[in-house]
């Protein structure tokens, strides 16, 4: 199958099924002397881990990052870095009953019209499991743009349904199964989730990733832009079904004179852009949305089709998550950062000696 290698230079090749023995990637391109371990791995993807609280799928995985290669007394080497995560908890007679028909809304049609055969275990490879991978190397693509390069990035639950949670405090969204960046909102999202599971149905989100410190330079002016490059990525997370940078939609009922980002020697006055201009970032923070469905692996019944094309019913049983969004916030950081490393080496590769006479500014 291909497609399964991410990045240009910085680059991710991810394997495994979501009920095989594992799951995996090799990450290529790192730069060498970057200190890294399996637990600063661990730490971002423990916080996507499911069955971790009562809000997600009660799949119980340790999710314990091993680091097979590319890392040499507690630093990499520039060689590839091969990560492992095996699967402990997989239940696929779940899927027994219904391996024959199709679950709308998921790739089980698709796959089966694509290659004539597909793993109906949890979806196999299309499953949101392995996206494991994806969030330790991410892990380390972060570290390497925090220490060496002082950029930042962190995200939270923007919305939940018609719930809209505005950043009251972010460093709060780290401290509840929601990454609800206001505390005061985490009592209405309890209840509104235990209604949608109730019901046997699932519910949409939106989350919000922001990168601070990126200087400007990043991206390229026509193809392989920044801004693109980021919705692909993100475009790339099972179940996303639209991407914003920066004022994104809203910007479709502002006018020009509101929706440019004004610039004075002290900085930009707004950033309805997203910290991206051109395909090239400004120097302002990167923000980036990015809307999710809601899950069709619900126990409602529902109607599809079967192998034969014959009319059938279908209910999904067994450990789902009543909303994706819950846990998609460390998935989005780790293709922010996988997205960004990516795209500092090849500026570094072609332009880091350039000198600008332009000052550098910033948000104000």
């Amino acid at each position: 199958m291909a497609g399964n290698t991410f990045g240009r230079v910085f680059t991710v090749t991810s394997f495994g099924e979501s009920h095989g023995p594992a799951l995996g990637c090799v990450v290529d391109g790192c730069p060498p002397g970057l200190e890294i371990s399996e637990p600063d791995l661990q730490l971002d993807v423990d916080r996507r881990r499911p069955g971790t609280s009562q809000y997600t799928s009660q799949r119980h995985e340790s999710d314990t990052v091993r680091i097979l290669s590319g890392v040499f007394e507690g630093r990499t080497t520039g060689t590839p870095i091969a990560i492992l995560v095996e699967n402990e908890d997989q239940r696929s007679r779940d899927y027994e009953k219904i391996k024959d028909r199709f679950r709308p809304g998921h790739a089980d049609y698709t796959y089966q019209q694509k290659y004539g055969f597909r793993d109906y275990r949890g979806g196999g490879r299309s499953s949101a499991r392995e996206t494991v991978v994806r969030v330790a190397a991410g892990a380390i693509a972060r570290k390497f743009l925090r220490e060496r390069l002082k950029v930042t990035v962190h995200g939270y639950l923007a919305q939940m349904g018609p719930i809209i949670i505005e950043p009251v405090d972010l460093q709060s969204a780290y401290d509840n199964p929601f990454f609800c960046p206001d505390p005061s909102r985490i009592a209405e999202l309890e209840d509104f989730i235990w209604r949608v599971r109730e019901a046997g149905d699932s519910i949409g989100a939106r989350v919000t990733v922001i990168a601070n410190g990126v200087p400007p330079g990043w991206g390229e002016p026509v193809f392989e832009r920044l801004d693109a490059d980021l919705a692909s990525a993100m475009m790339g997370i099972n179940a996303v079904k639209g991407v914003e940078i920066g004022a994104g939609f809203k910007s479709v009922e502002q006018r020009g004179s509101e929706h440019r980002d004004e610039m004075t020697p002290h900085g930009f006055k707004s950033n309805h852009a997203g910290g991206i201009l051109g395909g090239i970032s400004s120097g302002q923070d990167i923000v980036v949305s990015l809307a999710l469905k809601p899950t069709s692996s619900i126990t409602l019944p529902g109607q599809t089709i079967n192998l034969k094309g014959a009319p059938v019913e279908v209910v999904t049983t067994g450990r789902h998550d009543p909303c994706v969004g819950i846990r998609a916030t460390p998935i989005a950081e780790a293709m922010l950062a996988l997205v960004l490393i990516d795209h500092y080496l090849r500026f570094r590769a072609q332009c880091a000696d350039v000198v600008s006479a332009t000052p550098v500014i910033t948000q104000r």
